[in-house]
């Protein structure tokens, strides 16, 4: 006896823009759904009515959920007859945050799609940043650690440069520094007083593990001490010898994503430049009194 196939949910997430923010929206709240079978249809840059009506034929094929980025009005209001029509649920995500923000601004949005994608100083800033971290990655031109915004250290496969990579695309200029045994980091901490410094561990077993999928991936022999369970862990244990000595904050990244350590880095960047601004204010006042 043949088993009933698994229902099939459709999600349509249609933007004018690259759809980016749509995607990751829809992903942070799709993975809550990972027991059931969810099909995803990416309409992206739909900008005139023309392109939405492929959007429409989308719909009668496969209909289901619709989710959009719409600032136009006219295609808004278009896409949203239709899936009325065809009574299919929709619903505009930027919708209840620019409503807030509309009402707290006391303004209306500029309806301009793709906005956040305009080059700007900010989306400059973000490509500077890139190119410092790829340029400064895995402890190269450790002449140019002062211009950093994070120095992230720790041993190798302790994701340093996932992180940094991912943390570029904030504008945050990060640069990683490997933790390797007898190897002098080369580092001189009361000179580096810009750059919040930041440590990454690791679980020794874990990171053994890690290890060896990286010597196996790079066809590499695994008799080595790179993954001698007593070596790692002593070199775990010295590295956070290194991180207390020198009153760095620690991030274990064993059971953390890429995007978790670096949203915990963003957090204590935060913290520290809110400090240093509450001190540089009361140094202020002190030296022009009322």
């Amino acid at each position: 006896m043949n088993e009933s196939k698994k229902e099939v949910f459709h999600v349509h997430l249609v933007s004018d823009a690259t759809g980016e923010t749509i995607n990751n929206v829809a992903r942070a709240c799709l993975v809550q759904f990972k027991h059931l079978q969810i099909q995803e249809h990416f309409w992206s840059l739909i900008r005139t009515k023309r392109q939405l009506d492929l959007v429409f034929e989308g719909l009668r094929q496969w209909p289901g959920l619709v989710l959009y980025t719409f600032v136009d009005q006219d295609l808004r209001k278009a896409l949203s007859d239709q899936c009325h029509r065809a009574s299919l649920p929709s619903h505009s995500v930027l919708d209840p945050i620019l409503n807030v923000m509309a009402g707290f601004f006391g303004t209306p949005s500029a309806q301009d799609p793709g906005r956040q994608h305009v080059l700007d100083d900010e989306y400059f800033a973000r490509i500077n940043a890139m190119e410092y971290a790829l340029s400064l990655d895995d402890g190269n031109q450790s002449e140019q650690l002062d211009k950093a915004d994070v120095i992230i250290l720790g041993v190798s496969r302790t994701s340093k440069t996932p992180t940094c990579v991912y943390l570029s695309h904030r504008g945050i200029k990060a640069a990683n520094v490997p933790i390797v045994p007898g190897i002098s980091l080369g580092i001189d901490f009361k000179t580096l007083t810009k750059p919040l410094i930041v440590g990454l561990t690791r679980d020794p077993d874990s990171l053994v593990e890690t290890r060896q999928t990286r010597l196996r991936f790079l066809q590499q022999k695994e008799q080595t001490s790179y993954i001698d369970p007593e070596k790692v862990r002593e070199e775990v244990l010295q590295a956070r010898r290194l991180f207390s000595r020198h009153a760095i904050p620690v991030i274990d990244v064993t059971r953390r994503s890429v995007e978790e350590t670096a949203a915990e880095i963003m957090m204590l960047l935060n913290k520290r430049n809110m400090e240093r601004e509450i001190i540089k204010m009361a140094e202020t006042q002190k030296e022009c009194p009322i």
